[in-house]
């Protein structure tokens, strides 16, 4: 198993390589003057072209790339230009947020996505296999901030059902949970503190469901077409003749086979959904690095923009790893195949 999992890793080094290249020149060539940002708006040319040496920007492209190797080599993404911190501070105090937010969405739509699937597959062409298609379509057709923004609209400005969409939490009512994971809603639950407990989880419904309806199609979808392929199997025939009960054929055999492609969707789906989530915290004030990524890029900060997009990229390469083990175990001839 190690020998597999260093295989993996090693084969993900030219990955990351061509991730840092090119996440530091299509950084250096969006819009702006990190410069004249950092400056101010009173600032003159000469104090512009002055912080521009201090921050090495003024220094040939080339140059300025060996010594970001060089800095990253050492552990270092950086400072940012915007909070003035580090960027891996940064990163690491705002990743728990959104960690927190895109498991939830995914626990909400595999909680819907994988029953549906099956209970469609064998209800083929019946109603339940046509309201399976039709929520697919509906969920996949609308995007994520258009479903944030309805939500709110009608939770929280129509019904008044859902708090206010500002973060993580309401701080003048309730103060955070002492910092253990950074989840707020693990955090609380770990210090047995109810009430703050039910007002992040308040907080979390809207943006996870928002979320988590885009990550319902390709769950179900999968799902539907893994179960269907498994029912039509020889095994599943010879199963039925041997009138083996039903939940028995459709649990302990066909489900099983459903496992390894629903879990490699899986792994795609949640790193699709920390992508996705720059959108959903804009919309409900969320303080994770989706939010921070766009600051950054607003404000030319090349230093945050390259952090979050190698963070991306270091998380995606471990939930696929992630998955690859998993799928060893389902079926071990992956593992020999690969």
């Amino acid at each position: 198993m190690m020998a597999f999992v260093w295989k993996r890793l090693v084969g993900t080094i030219p990955s990351l390589i061509g991730v840092v290249v090119l996440t530091f020149f299509i950084s250096h060539a969006l819009p702006g003057d990190p410069a004249a940002y950092f400056a101010g708006p009173a600032a003159n040319a000469a104090s512009i072209e002055n912080i521009r040496a201090t921050l090495g920007l003024d220094r040939p492209l080339p140059v300025q790339f060996v010594h970001y190797v060089g800095d990253l080599a050492q552990g270092n993404l950086g400072r940012s230009l915007t909070t003035g911190q580090p960027v891996l501070t940064d990163l690491l105090e705002r990743l728990p947020a959104s960690l927190e937010l895109s498991s939830f969405a995914l626990l909400f739509a595999i909680s819907i996505a994988i029953p549906m699937g099956v209970w469609a597959a064998t209800r083929i062409n019946g109603s339940v296999d046509h309201a399976c298609r039709a929520l697919v379509t509906v969920s996949a057709a609308f995007p994520t901030f258009f479903v944030g923004l309805l939500f709110v609209y009608i939770f929280y400005f129509l019904l008044g059902w859902a708090p206010q969409p500002l973060g993580r939490l309401n701080e003048i009512a309730f103060s955070p949970p002492p910092h253990v994971t950074g989840a707020y809603t693990i955090d609380a639950l770990i210090a047995g503190d109810w009430p703050v407990l039910r007002a992040s989880l308040s907080q979390l419904i809207l943006p996870a469901i928002s979320l988590g309806l885009f990550a319902l199609a390709p769950i179900a979808r999968i799902t539907r077409a893994a179960m269907l392929e498994a029912l039509g199997s020889d095994f599943i025939r010879t199963a039925r003749a041997s009138g083996l009960p039903v939940r028995k054929i459709l649990m302990t055999y066909a489900f099983r086979n459903v496992l390894l492609p629903v879990s490699s969707v899986l792994g795609m789906v949640f790193s699709f959904l920390l992508g996705s989530n720059v959108l959903i915290e804009q919309v409900f004030g969320w303080q994770g690095v989706g939010a921070y990524a766009v600051s950054a890029v607003i404000a030319s900060d090349y230093a945050a923009v390259q952090g979050f997009v190698l963070m991306m990229a270091v998380l995606y390469v471990l939930l696929n790893l992630a998955v690859d083990i998993f799928a060893t175990l389902v079926d071990p001839r992956v593992r020999f195949e690969g």
